[in-house]
């Protein structure tokens, strides 16, 4: 018998396994988090380091995460910044800072929605919601009134302007004006204290009075005039100021 001749040997390469991302685990354990878990399931910086994965499907987010939060002091003012200003974060370039934009407007939308087609003195927690979200972290000082049906349904947010609280930015005939031309019947005031404080000056309790009195003789009533801080909100209607 003749011998066995050798086998040939596999040439063939072997393939190697990719080893995983080394923060697919801790991805992963976030998601599960925040699918199962609820409105405290996660940091404010475990958000921030989610939101910015779209943004960043490799690196490890949670340094930008953290430095938004430093830069801007809490959520509520990294989902409020501008969009240049969070760029300027180590880590978050304009695809980031845009998710983050799309959260605040998503944000807004949602609270808007709150107040839209219903009376608003009946959802008065849902309208301050609102506002805050809206209001509390801008670095001005902006003016709004609401302007409201005979059933105090919003016809229109109007945005006044931005500047303090005095006739030079807020002239009392042209609120009223507007209120006639729109048709509305009443209207609440608001303005915000980039201060963070939200009590009321004397400017404030004045041009709020002014406004009262010029609506009351063509009736139109000003039911509130709210002013939104970082600390909180005041009602002038509350402390008896109209």
């Amino acid at each position: 018998m003749g011998q066995r001749l050798p086998q040939a040997e596999d040439t063939q390469p072997t393939k190697k396994k990719v080893p995983a991302h080394s923060g697919e685990g801790h991805r992963a354990r976030l998601r599960r988090r925040l699918i199962d878990g609820g409105a405290d399931a996660l940091a404010d910086y475990e958000l921030l380091e989610y939101l910015l994965f779209g943004a960043n499907p490799r690196g490890d987010t949670k340094p930008a995460a953290k430095a938004l939060l430093d830069r801007f002091g809490s959520l509520a003012g990294v989902l409020n910044a501008d969009p240049r200003s969070l760029q300027e974060v180590p880590g978050v370039g304009e695809t980031a800072a845009a998710a983050l934009k799309a959260v605040a407007l998503a944000t807004r939308r949602s609270a808007r929605s709150e107040v839209q087609d219903k009376p608003v003195l009946g959802s008065w927690q849902a309208l301050l919601d609102y506002l805050t979200i809206d209001m509390a972290h801008l670095t001005v000082e902006r003016v709004r009134v609401l302007y409201l049906d005979t059933r105090n349904r919003l016809i229109i947010d109007h945005h006044v302007g931005d500047g303090s609280i005095d006739e030079a930015a807020i002239h009392p005939r042209e609120v009223v004006k507007k209120a006639l031309e729109i048709g509305a019947t009443a209207m609440i005031l608001v303005h915000n204290h980039p201060s963070g404080n939200p009590e009321p000056s004397r400017a404030d309790i004045q041009i709020t009075r002014r406004i009262s009195e010029a609506g009351r003789l063509l009736g139109i009533v000003v039911h509130d005039h709210v002013i939104i801080g970082r600390d909180g909100h005041s009602s002038l209607r509350a402390k008896g100021l109209i």
